[in-house]
């Protein structure tokens, strides 16, 4: 059984609210996933399933989740390796993190973006709103809160296409809960 962590964009936000325990009997009703578990009230989700491609399991979630909650719910998996190697990395000083009144975020992409696309977002950083691409995530220290930063978060998703966010605090805990 492989463990993942599904990313859920749009939970608990606007008119959309879910508990954890209904959005864990959601996921357990699409069937094939074991060991289901949520963390804060997001949208994470921790499951073990057998193996199966990444698209494929996406497709599934998506589908399955719209039929039980009445609207689109976009997917962004991560392998428990994945996870860890999130959680375990340090894209910017510690004094920096340390410094800053904002939580350092983590945007959570579908797909990788070309040295292109790498590169158009890098260039949106400034010395308030530092930014790191590595893999299918973008890291953002907001030197305060996020809606008092200047960045221009809708052009970046308009870059890499729609992403979810979470902080560094929310995938170290998940990076806890994986089993092993």
């Amino acid at each position: 059984m492989a463990v993942y962590a599904a990313f859920l964009r749009g939970m608990n936000v606007g008119g959309r609210r879910i508990t954890n325990a209904d959005l864990t009997e959601a996921f357990e009703g699409i069937g094939g996933f074991d060991s289901v578990s949520t963390f804060r009230a997001s949208g994470n989700v921790i499951f073990e399933t057998g193996r199966r491609a990444e698209g494929e399991l996406v497709a599934e979630i998506e589908e399955g989740l719209e039929e039980s909650l009445g609207y689109e719910v976009p997917t962004y998996l991560r392998t428990a390796a994945e996870l860890r190697a999130i959680a375990d990395f340090q894209p910017f000083d510690e004094g920096a993190v340390a410094a800053s009144d904002g939580k350092l975020q983590v945007s959570v992409l579908a797909k990788r973006p070309t040295d292109k696309q790498r590169e158009e977002i890098l260039a949106m950083a400034t010395d308030a709103d530092p930014l790191v691409s590595v893999e299918r995530e973008i890291y953002w220290l907001p030197s305060g809160g996020l809606l008092e930063s200047e960045l221009d978060l809708d052009a970046i998703d308009a870059i890499t296409g729609p992403s979810t966010r979470r902080t560094m605090g929310t995938m170290e805990g998940m990076a806890a809960k994986l089993p092993g």
